[in-house]
């Protein structure tokens, strides 16, 4: 469950066409249920966007929530909330904010990205630290690459096996993530069968994931590439994430129906 938002992330860099109407709009929201090793339930994530201005500048503003429930939250409670606002046009964050606390593991993150200068300024709120760092053209934050990746990469260029990568920011660093694309796939979800793309990120394989190719991610092949699913092999259990209600879709959503 701690890791529930930190897996709706990675890609770009091959081929990246932008969409002509885009993915998303404001209104957006989305609520996915989570399970531990498939059995019970462990807790709730959303994520929600709305346009807004930051500095002056058109933004998109989403707010990622992520929370324990039932028997779980006893023994670990978690309950995080991670902010992001983007370019409307570019999709390139100006602003990250990561507050969380899980099972008495705390932080309080502030980044300001100066993205013409190539800067990040780091406020660490819980140590009361402030710090620049330089950082890869065009950076990414968690939150607005899942956004960018759904607006700008063309998947009709993908093949089963290609990999994708991109830099990104977290925390006080720059990281270099990578997702392997898997192909389609028709998923049974409480909507009805989704034709689906399937994608593989890589992750640090070690204290959480069981190994570097633990998590499976699903969203949907219409325009919308709505996160159907996302499953994730633990160092010890496994995690799912199912949508689970949504709304301010961009583009119709489509179901197969059975003949």
């Amino acid at each position: 469950m701690k890791k529930a938002l930190l897996i709706l992330l990675t890609i770009a860099s091959i081929n990246f066409t932008a969409a002509q109407d885009g993915a998303f709009k404001d209104g957006e929201w989305f609520k996915f249920k989570m399970s531990y090793s498939s059995w019970f339930k462990a807790g709730n994530a959303t994520l929600s966007l709305k346009e807004t201005e930051l500095n002056g500048k058109p933004v998109f503003h989403v707010v990622g929530k992520g929370w324990t429930v039932g028997p779980v939250k006893w023994f670990f409670k978690v309950k995080d909330r991670y902010e992001s606002y983007f370019d409307t046009n570019k999709i390139i964050p100006y602003k990250f904010i990561r507050n969380i606390d899980e099972g008495g593991h705390k932080k309080n993150i502030e980044i300001n990205f100066d993205q013409d200068n190539k800067t990040a300024l780091v406020h660490n709120k819980k140590h009361n630290t402030k710090k620049t760092i330089n950082t890869k053209p065009n950076i990414q934050d968690m939150v607005s690459l899942f956004y960018n990746l759904r607006n700008k990469l063309d998947v009709s260029s993908l093949k089963s096996g290609d990999e994708i990568k991109l830099d990104m920011f977290f925390d006080e660093e720059n990281y270099g993530f990578k997702l392997k694309y898997l192909g389609e796939e028709t998923i049974s979800t409480k909507f009805g069968n989704i034709e689906a793309l399937k994608f593989r990120p890589y992750v640090m394989a070690g204290r959480v994931f069981k190994e570097e190719e633990s998590l499976t991610l699903w969203v949907s092949k219409d325009k919308n590439k709505v996160p159907l699913r996302i499953k994730a092999d633990l160092a010890v259990g496994s995690l799912r994430a199912d949508l689970e209600a949504f709304k301010g879709l961009k583009h119709p959503f489509k179901i197969l129906v059975d003949n």
